[in-house]
């Protein structure tokens, strides 16, 4: 790498500090305005045990901030969610013992994060069409699936073991489960991101796919791993909820698209591909997740909230793609 190379980005990773302190700034100034509006908002236990309600959106967030650096996006992930709690719930109920069940359901929703993979690496068409059919196809073997095990979509599969049920709705040292095992896909996604060939390549085929490719990478088989581990991350998503809500159904997910775009893009990750940070999206993800827990503090509709975080994403797609060190300086000249 030549010493341009590593100044550009060295001064990448700058940036995206700052954006990301800028998050946390945010999510201060957040947790005061709703600690004013709702006295209660600002109890320990209740910020803490709130984040089980969406810690499940960083959880798939994390993953697919590696398919928008190469430039790609999907949108099946909430189906994947939705396949990966019926998968579980039916073989569970089929007499599979349940951890096992857990294993084959993540198995499955890599499997069909990797057929997207396939469809968007090995075609000429856009992971948006390729994603979006996944979505329909993934949502409609969930609604056979669950069909066929006479059960309603909404009634969902009941009668979890305490065990598995104590996954999401445990503590371990007075911490909730799911807060610990967002803490470990930080590390691990973040290290394979960042500390990696495999991350540097993601990175680079981001860039620029034909620069890429004929510096020898095979740039087919990174934009295929992504998506399967955003199939992955999807799938670990829907055995959080199917755990903490102790029922396994297949609409689960259904409105997690928009957060979980939403979160990676705050976080700092280009829609265009080439930047990125695992950090950056789970700090989003929580900031999202305080808005919404905040907003329904003062009463608030799930409608009202999802207005809120599409006008969150339209705001950070903006300012990604505006000159910040630029409009940060012209902020100073101002009050000067």
């Amino acid at each position: 790498m030549g010493r341009k190379e590593k100044i550009r980005v060295k001064d990448k990773r700058q940036r995206l500090l700052k954006w990301e302190f800028a998050l946390v700034g945010f999510l201060i100034i957040e947790l005061f305005l709703f600690g004013q509006l709702s006295p209660s908002f600002l109890n320990l236990n209740n910020l803490l045990y709130s984040m089980n309600d969406f810690v499940y959106i960083a959880l798939a967030a994390i993953p697919v901030t590696f398919v928008i650096i190469t430039g790609g996006i999907d949108v099946s992930i909430g189906a994947v969610m939705g396949l990966s709690s019926i998968v579980l719930g039916v073989l569970w109920m089929n007499g599979v013992n349940v951890w096992i069940a857990l294993l084959i359901t993540l198995l499955v929703a890599a499997v069909a994060g990797c057929l997207n993979g396939i469809l968007v690496a090995w075609t000429n068409v856009q992971p948006l069409v390729v994603t979006l059919g996944g979505m329909f196809v993934f949502s409609g073997i969930a609604l056979v699936l669950s069909g066929g095990s006479s059960v309603s979509g909404y009634e969902g599969i009941s009668g979890f073991p305490n065990e598995f049920v104590g996954l999401a709705n445990g503590q371990l040292v007075g911490v909730p489960n799911p807060i610990w095992i967002l803490g470990l896909s930080i590390l691990l996604f973040g290290f394979l991101l960042h500390f990696t060939r495999y991350g540097r390549n993601v990175f680079l085929v981001g860039i620029n796919a034909k620069a890429a490719r004929y510096s020898g990478i095979n740039t087919r088989l990174i934009i295929m791993s992504t998506y399967m581990l955003a199939g992955f991350g999807g799938g670990l998503s829907g055995v959080i909820l199917t755990s903490y809500f102790s029922s396994a159904r297949s609409d689960l997910g259904s409105e997690a698209v928009l957060p979980i775009i939403t979160a990676v893009v705050l976080g700092g990750t280009s829609i265009f591909g080439g930047k990125g940070s695992i950090m950056g999206t789970a700090i989003a993800s929580i900031v999202i997740g305080m808005t919404q827990y905040g907003l329904q503090m003062v009463n608030m509709t799930s409608q009202q909230t999802n207005i809120v975080v599409g006008s969150m994403l339209i705001i950070a797609v903006l300012l990604r793609n505006t000159h910040w060190k630029k409009m940060s300086k012209s902020l100073s000249i101002m009050k000067k």
